[in-house]
């Protein structure tokens, strides 16, 4: 695996390396070995997948507040998504900034996020579905977000959201 360090302090983005030969490819997703070598919280605690039936459907920016704050794995398994990581603890030195990747089955690609940044998504294609591993256990009372649209983010959707739950659209802003 590679693993590549973005502009926010402790999100990375890890890029399998498959082997390949005619019966098609063999990955390394996990290993508590690299992920601890690299910093990074390798406790499993719990693994969840999201489905996305339409195209443009956005979730997020969500988070667990503390005690209950969580370090999240994510992948595309099916589909194409637009990722992004945005740094909402007051006390880094990326605070207020963000990041976006294009997760897709197809580049394989994962983004490590730790706990005190936001995650949040938008499907790119019909069909889409996330797979996410957490280092915590969810926790109803400690689950928060921010809005995607918060100006003082300025987080850049490749296209316009089309599908947002009623829940996403009254989160509130950093402000």
């Amino acid at each position: 695996m590679k693993f590549m360090p973005t502009e926010i302090a402790g999100v990375w983005l890890i890029v399998p390396e498959p082997v390949e030969d005619e019966r098609g490819s063999f990955a390394r997703l996990f290993c508590r070995r690299e992920f601890e070598s690299h910093g990074l919280n390798a406790e499993l605690a719990q693994c969840s997948a999201s489905f996305s039936k339409r195209k443009g459907t956005l979730r997020g920016l969500h988070y667990q507040s503390e005690p209950h704050g969580e370090d999240k794995l994510v992948r595309c398994t099916r589909g194409v998504l637009y990722d992004v990581a945005a740094d909402i603890r007051p006390n880094s030195e990326s605070y207020r900034r963000w990041c976006g990747f294009e997760l897709s089955a197809d580049n394989r690609t994962m983004l490590y996020i730790p706990r005190g940044v936001a995650h949040g998504f938008l499907t790119l294609s019909d069909e889409t579905e996330i797979f996410y591993q957490m280092s915590q256990f969810y926790h109803p009372e400690s689950a928060r977000g921010v809005r995607w649209d918060d100006l003082s983010l300025a987080i850049r959707w490749p296209v316009p959201p089309a599908i947002i739950s009623d829940r996403d659209r009254k989160l509130p802003s950093l402000q």
